[in-house]
């Protein structure tokens, strides 16, 4: 059986995605898992947090069979731009994260990796730096050319897809098509099946408006785009329910009987699913022709090298991208 290697990106340098790498590294992975960063970044953090953890250099040349040791990580080694402090932002980086992310997605449409899992990357330094740039989702979109991806947050008990992504919220209502409603449902129908092994995906769909438009007295989206839309997609024999309510869908009583939950907006549907799970939760990429999964936060600056971070989304995001490798279709 062939190995199946990770690819890990620690994401913005000066926030904590390094220092998650190597607090992750106390423990054996069931498989190699490689850092996609610089060694030297690396080697400075660790003595920051005063952990003692080896660095095992690989390269496309010699990528490792089995699972690195306890107290030891394997990194492919990316240089910075210009050095790194804790906790303050440098524009000059923007390249390397850009670079890291590209080598791990590479290697994965390549059969190096079975996956890349993200540490939080920071936005607006990126695009400060003079490249634009929305977000992991939309920059892995692009490169491996895939027309429409699906951003999905999950923790235990719950999954939540969302229609649109990251827009100001001017511009949403605009952006809720028949075109896209269809293209994010099957999308999202697919990847449960085929990634997440679940044979008839039971899928939940929020309005876009208060009380989901209340009959057409708070908005006609829902009567003029979503529910025809819904209806289309259920003749192709996808079990759809709504377009209900936020407020109302999000409670126990349809949650236990459902396996996802499309939302319209990226606040529509995520505060409810970060407070459920926030330290437990992941967030997958859907869509793409490789397996992305990432951590459910951001880059917290201020605690960066202070050694007070918990890996648990870290944790989730690495299980969760063993599993779907080891269930995709």
């Amino acid at each position: 059986m062939k190995t199946q290697r990770f690819a890990l990106t620690p994401g913005e340098p000066a926030g904590i995605g390094p220092d998650l790498c190597l607090l992750l590294a106390s423990q054996r992975q069931p498989h190699p898992l490689i850092a996609i960063t610089s060694r030297d970044l690396l080697l400075e953090r660790a003595a920051q947090l005063g952990v003692a953890v080896s660095l095992l250099s690989v390269s496309p040349d010699n990528w490792p069979d089995q699972p690195a040791p306890a107290g030891s990580l394997y990194v492919w080694d990316t240089p910075l731009t210009a050095r790194v402090t804790a906790g303050t932002l440098d524009k000059a980086n923007a390249a390397f994260v850009l670079h890291t992310l590209t080598r791990a997605a590479m290697g994965c449409l390549e059969g190096d990796f079975a996956g890349m899992i993200t540490a939080p990357v920071h936005k607006g330094v990126i695009n400060e730096s003079g490249i634009p740039f929305s977000g992991h989702t939309e920059f892995l979109a692009d490169l491996t050319r895939t027309e429409q991806v699906v951003m999905m947050l999950a923790t235990r008990g719950l999954r939540v897809a969302l229609v649109t992504t990251h827009l100001p919220l001017r511009q949403v209502a605009d952006a809720i098509t028949p075109e896209r409603i269809t293209r994010v449902t099957r999308i999202l129908h697919a990847e449960l099946q085929h990634k997440f092994g679940i044979a008839q995906p039971r899928i939940l769909v929020c309005g876009l408006n208060p009380h989901a438009g209340e009959g057409g007295h708070l908005g006609h989206e829902e009567i003029n785009i979503i529910e025809p839309t819904l209806e289309r997609l259920r003749n192709e024999g996808i079990d759809l329910r709504g377009p209900l309510p936020a407020d109302t869908l999000f409670t126990p009583k349809y949650l236990e009987h459902c396996d996802a939950v499309l939302a319209m907006y990226h606040d529509q549907g995520l505060p409810v699913l970060k407070y459920k799970g926030f330290g437990a939760a992941v967030n997958i990429t859907l869509g793409l022709p490789i397996i992305r999964t990432s951590v459910d936060h951001g880059t917290a600056l201020d605690l960066a090298g202070s050694g007070n971070v918990d890996t648990g989304s870290l944790q989730v995001a690495l299980e969760t991208a063993y599993q779907m490798a080891e269930t995709r279709i």
